[in-house]
């Protein structure tokens, strides 16, 4: 009987070390990872002052102001909308961390879907954070998931409906930011951060709104900008302008019949360009194999390698990979001839700003160099 009590016990401490490491590690993904305030932020807001509700939610998140001061265009820039895709993140920090502005007002909010990040996709595989190194030593940031965290909204029902459509899709798609668009104050946390982001865009006359995105290779929008019927002109400038830095990226026009997505609904609900922005990434496709933090970083698969020989993919794709400083660097390009474009044809109301590394500084640098406390 003694030896039995001696076996339950040793379980028994071992079940509770697991348990506190597990629960120090469940803890730990939920605080977020800081963002430093660059030389070009001139305030840091929180979206719940456009809309009160999500005061002390989870779904209240930063908005980073980087104002000029001189009179002009205003862009906002969504990052983090699906935090399972890095580079959306990363583009926008790198904004918010270099970014000065020169004529008008930029908007930046690195982690737009907050409560995304504090989880991952349950049976992905994905780690939970990745690691980038700079001059002033290893900076990490979270990886996250596609949807709300469902500790924070639940349970999905079995059919999401879009609430301003009436559109019918999967019911999990009740937690994906990008499919709440416009929003409701009296829906779910992600309808309502979606409303806060459309109070804002209101309530600021945004000129220019841009949501970062990235795509699994095999997915046919990626390396894309897809636009608003009322941005297709923006968009299409803004091609051309990367064509002559080498950049290929394709254009399509926002789908009518595919609602809640921000290059329509916002461009419907509001009087802003609505823009969105696709890159290649290897770590959140079907057809990857181990999913760790070199995949992350490097997109480098040997899997979607012989899916390119096979003609599967929509992007080129070899043993380069399409690593995380390439997709950022397209991120931050495009953005850069967005401000660009609209500043030539509109030179009474400018866009301008400085600081941000070129798409090839970023290949020859790496992303380091820029991610560091100015």
């Amino acid at each position: 009987m003694k030896k039995h009590q001696m076996s339950a016990a040793f379980f028994l401490v071992l079940a509770l070390g697991v348990s506190i490491v597990t629960g120090a590690d469940f803890l730990a993904k939920r605080k977020p990872f800081p963002i430093y305030k660059g030389p070009g932020v001139t305030e840091i807001r929180m979206l719940s002052e456009w809309f009160e509700g999500l005061s002390g939610s989870p779904g209240d998140t930063e908005v980073y102001v980087l104002d000029s001061g001189v009179p002009g265009a205003s862009m906002l820039v969504l990052g983090g909308t699906h935090p399972n895709e890095p580079s959306s993140h990363i583009s926008a920090v790198m904004l918010v961390e270099n970014a000065v502005p020169a004529a008008g007002v930029l908007y930046v909010m690195p982690r737009s879907n907050t409560s995304g990040f504090t989880h991952n996709d349950p049976q992905e595989g994905a780690p939970q954070s990745f690691t980038i190194q700079t001059p002033m030593g290893a900076r990490r940031f979270s990886y996250g998931s596609r949807a709300t965290n469902p500790v924070h909204q639940w349970p999905d029902p079995n059919v999401y409906i879009h609430a301003s459509s009436g559109q019918s899709l999967s019911g999990s798609e009740t937690r994906n930011l990008n499919r709440g668009f416009p929003g409701r104050p009296n829906g779910t946390l992600t309808e309502q951060v979606c409303y806060g982001i459309t109070q804002l865009i209101r309530d600021k006359g945004i000129t220019i709104s841009v949501d970062l995105h990235e795509a699994s290779p095999e997915y046919p929008v990626v390396n894309a900008i897809v636009a608003h019927p009322r941005a297709m002109g923006l968009a299409s400038e803004t091609v051309l302008g990367l064509e002559m830095q080498n950049i290929t990226i394709g254009l399509e026009p926002s789908p009518v019949n595919l609602r809640g997505l921000t290059h329509r609904e916002l461009g419907d609900h509001t009087e802003t360009l609505a823009i969105l922005i696709e890159t290649a990434n290897p770590s959140q496709g079907r057809l990857r194999g181990r999913t760790d933090e070199a995949l992350v970083l490097t997109g480098v698969d040997p899997w979607y390698v012989k899916a390119q020989k096979l003609g599967r993919l929509y992007v080129p794709y070899d043993e380069s990979g399409h690593p995380l400083k390439q997709r950022v660097g397209r991120h931050v390009a495009s953005l850069q001839e967005i401000a660009f474009g609209w500043t030539l044809n509109n030179p009474d109301k400018p866009l301008e700003f400085s600081g941000l590394p070129s798409y090839d500084e970023l290949m020859e640098k790496d992303l380091g160099s820029y991610l560091q406390p100015k």
